[in-house]
């Protein structure tokens, strides 16, 4: 069984796949043209904004905003702690101040009241300038946008939604990647949109912004390439992957994303008397990145973790470490007490193989094997759970 199952992925549309590259190869159009273009427009419409500009990767998308907004030294980046290291990375790059706030248990993604918090803290030391939001749609599920645009307003401050694992989430229909000032999205394999190697996007309404990002990731070209008109980076999306996912898009659109959800439905309805299943609110829908459960404590954890491993059935952590204890972070700068929901999610989170591809047989291998786990381990503890 696999985590992720690219290669049933890639055999249900080999034809289609190995064809699109092949005409690349007879074109000889290796970086930027039509491949990247078509793909672009097709992505800006599907978010539903004027504008996206294709990079080498999700980390690169947002360090290119960090650039474009000016962000640096003074300035504070307001980021959640239950993430992936890259969100925190791209603002210490730019040599400004991550500021970790804290989720929420129910929908692992930043916690408004505790951004708001964070926020009026960092205002009050005086010390750093606060600039910009960058909400994370964790494991496929949109932030609470509403509640943080509303606050982002209230201060004067930009927002960039990091929708790596969002893409095809949606709040009341409005699209992952098109929220706030500005979005990205990374297609590392393993996304809900995934190409063959790494590559990313920016999603925006605004075309000033559009105009600069593809400035600055082509080494801030002007006119043409031998135009430097600012400092940038060399990040860009091959034709090889842009043609890739021209592919892979129409299969998320047609039935990849009804089909994570479908499955999810099944682990929901088989595992929501032993253990506590992911939370979607009203209105809100997630393209499941991950399927992530959460357990009553480590030792629980790690016991079904182990089990599944032993039947062959891959789970991963995520997140093993939260951010603020992240060396990289200056260790020991950060009150843990302020991270109490991040603390106990490292602790407790696991995520069990979820893809379209997903076979009713591995459904219920996966299933069974943590029933049976969590059976024998809470009466061994004196809890008895009824099937």
């Amino acid at each position: 069984m696999e985590f992720r199952d690219l290669k049933a992925q890639y055999q249900r549309y080999k034809a289609e796949i190995d064809t699109a590259v092949a005409q690349v190869m007879e074109n000889g159009v290796f970086i930027g043209g039509p491949e990247v273009k078509r793909l672009e427009q097709r992505l800006a419409e599907y978010v539903g904004v004027r504008h996206c500009v294709s990079c080498a990767n999700g980390t690169e998308a947002m360090t290119l905003l960090m650039m474009a907004w000016d962000i640096g030294p003074g300035d504070a980046v307001f980021v959640p702690d239950f993430t992936f290291f890259s969100t925190g990375e791209v603002v210490t790059f730019r040599g400004a101040t991550p500021i970790f706030v804290d989720v929420e248990w129910g929908t692992f993604n930043m916690d408004p009241k505790k951004l708001e918090k964070a926020l009026q803290k960092v205002l009050d030391e005086g010390a750093l300038k606060p600039k910009v939001i960058i909400p994370v749609d964790l494991f496929g599920l949109p932030a609470n946008y509403p509640l943080i645009l509303e606050i982002a307003r209230k201060y004067n401050l930009r927002v960039l939604e990091d929708a790596a694992q969002g893409f095809g989430g949606r709040i009341d229909g409005k699209m992952a990647g098109s929220f706030g000032d500005a979005a990205t999205t990374s297609f590392f394999p393993a996304k809900p949109l995934g190409c063959y190697g790494d590559g990313g996007a920016i999603f925006t309404d605004d075309d000033a912004l559009a105009v600069l990002i593809r400035s600055l990731k082509v080494h801030g070209k002007g006119e043409d390439k031998y135009d430097n008109v600012r400092v940038g980076v060399n990040s860009r999306l091959d034709a090889i992957q842009a043609a890739i996912l021209n592919i892979k898009l129409t299969a998320f659109i047609h039935h990849e994303l009804e089909d994570v959800n479908r499955i999810a439905e099944k682990y929901n309805y088989a595992l929501s008397d032993f253990v506590e299943t992911p939370q979607i609110p009203e209105g809100y829908m997630s393209s499941y990145a991950q399927y992530t459960i959460k357990f009553k404590n480590k030792v629980e954890r790690d016991a079904v973790k182990s089990d599944l491993a032993a039947e062959g059935i891959p789970s991963m952590i995520y997140y093993v470490k939260p951010m603020h204890r992240q060396g990289a972070f200056c260790e020991g700068k950060y009150d843990d007490q302020d991270f109490e929901v991040t603390n106990h999610l490292c602790d407790t989170v696991l995520s069990l193989p979820m893809h379209p591809y997903l076979e009713e047989e591995d459904i219920n291998n996966t299933t069974n094997v943590l029933k049976s786990t969590l059976k024998s381990f809470r009466k061994r503890g004196g809890e008895n759970i009824d099937e």
